[in-house]
């Protein structure tokens, strides 16, 4: 009872963070609004009230989500901490920074440069055939469904070391699992991109990529682990 009561208290906690952060983004919400639609030409379209409040809570919510990943992360790492040894506390500190890092770079990878890439490529197989209108629902919806994903992918190479640094994971178990991983991360890319062979390639390539850093850094950690342990033997 004492450890649900524990992770009911983080969970709490975890939640009043993004209820603060999601209306800390609401608040400026129209300045986000404007910077994301910069670079496109005239204004988006809205069929109807409901669609201007849906679009501002889905910025806002993905804003809240990127400001709440460090307080999460700390939450679970006081969560588990008592179970773990003073320098397993100290390791794993250091990852809950880079949760954060990582997330970023995953959404700014997505919108600067896949993003475009997939809106520009979707945009010219209607050139001289169709009249297109952006509406702001699907425009929003597009872009947060193909460049959210990619925050969460970017914390694999972080997740990995963590795991391997606890010796859950080891990079044999993951150069073992390298086919059903690639098959994995295929089925993903389908599912969160558009219905074409070039955005299937432009997203499958940087998630492979990202499974082989995972797979590299697994090893170095793994490597320093059994270093560490070699030393701490005690000599007969």
């Amino acid at each position: 009872m004492e450890h649900l009561q524990e992770l009911r208290s983080r969970i709490i906690k975890t939640l009043i963070g993004f209820v603060v952060a999601f209306i800390g983004s609401f608040i400026y919400v129209q300045q986000i609004y404007e910077l994301l639609i910069k670079d496109i030409d005239g204004k988006l379209a809205v069929l109807g009230p409901s669609d201007i409040l849906w679009v501002y809570m889905m910025i806002a919510a993905v804003c809240a989500i990127a400001a709440t990943i460090p307080l999460a992360a700390y939450q679970l790492w006081r969560f588990v901490a008592p179970a773990l040894k003073p320098e397993e506390r100290k390791v794993t500190s250091w990852f809950i920074p880079w949760l954060f890092v990582l997330f970023i770079a995953g959404i700014s990878f997505g919108y600067l440069v896949l993003f475009p890439i997939v809106l520009g490529f979707l945009t010219s197989l209607s050139a001289g055939q169709f009249e297109m209108v952006f509406t702001a629902e699907k425009y929003f919806r597009f872009m947060i469904n193909l460049i959210v994903p990619f925050g969460i992918l970017f914390e694999m190479p972080l997740v990995v070391m963590f795991l391997t640094r606890l010796g859950i994971l080891n990079p044999t178990v993951l150069k073992k699992s390298r086919k059903i991983s690639y098959f994995g991360l295929v089925i993903i890319s389908i599912v969160i991109t558009p219905p074409d062979i070039i955005s299937d390639i432009l997203v499958i390539i940087p998630l492979l990529v990202l499974y082989e850093m995972s797979v590299q850094l697994s090893n170095i950690v793994y490597r320093k682990r059994l270093m560490k342990e070699e030393t701490a033997l005690p000599i007969a």
